[in-house]
């Protein structure tokens, strides 16, 4: 089982992870376009974003490697009845594309826990639709602090000008970003806040 998955029944009780998810929710409807829309949220763990975005949305498809996070997902699918969200069990680096392609490719605090970020970066552009949007929300780059030095296996947040210029080299275009929240944790340091952008980027 792993980490995540022993996770997923008390994720959505924290309500950092709530809130946060709500604000990236708004500020990715306020950049680019989602009303009617086909979304796919990479990394979507239990949800939380593609619920921000699903009443406005067309549908959303939500793809995680987690089995625990997409059982508790689709519980709650159940539970609300939204009929315009599906899950799915997808890994972009090692499975086949789905069939389809989207408007919108989001994610939120997926980046940093996948080592071949150009690689994924190219799968991303390559199952949007032309003219559709990647919408990515991660940490900015920081020490090592957010996860403690017993994690290795997570990138330490991004450089933007570095992401901007991987977002570039996949095909996007018009790649901005901009400070949508602030994380307040404890570390061995002591009190630490944390900045999370949205990176934007638009398929040809």
């Amino acid at each position: 089982m792993s980490d995540f998955d022993g996770k997923a029944a008390t994720w959505d009780q924290d309500p950092m992870k709530v809130e946060r998810a709500v604000t990236v929710g708004r500020a990715i409807a306020g950049s680019v376009p989602v009303e009617g829309r086909s979304i796919l949220e990479y990394g979507c763990g239990t949800g939380l974003l593609g619920f921000a975005l699903q009443p406005a949305a067309g549908h959303v498809t939500l793809a995680d490697t987690s089995a625990g996070m997409l059982e508790v997902l689709r519980g709650k699918i159940a539970a609300t009845g939204a009929a315009n969200m599906a899950s799915l069990r997808l890994d972009l680096l090692a499975d086949p594309l789905p069939e389809g392609r989207f408007d919108l490719v989001c994610s939120l605090m997926t980046l940093h826990h996948i080592p071949d970020t150009p690689g994924i970066l190219r799968k991303f552009h390559e199952v949007l639709a032309p003219g559709g949007w990647v919408a990515l929300s991660d940490l900015d780059a920081e020490d090592g602090s957010f996860h403690g030095e017993d994690v290795t296996d997570v990138h330490r947040g991004f450089d933007r000008k570095t992401l901007g210029g991987q977002l570039e080299t996949a095909g996007f275009r018009d790649v901005r970003f901009a400070t949508v929240f602030e994380i307040h944790r404890e570390t061995a340091a002591g009190p630490r806040r944390f900045t999370v952008f949205l990176a934007l980027g638009r398929k040809d």
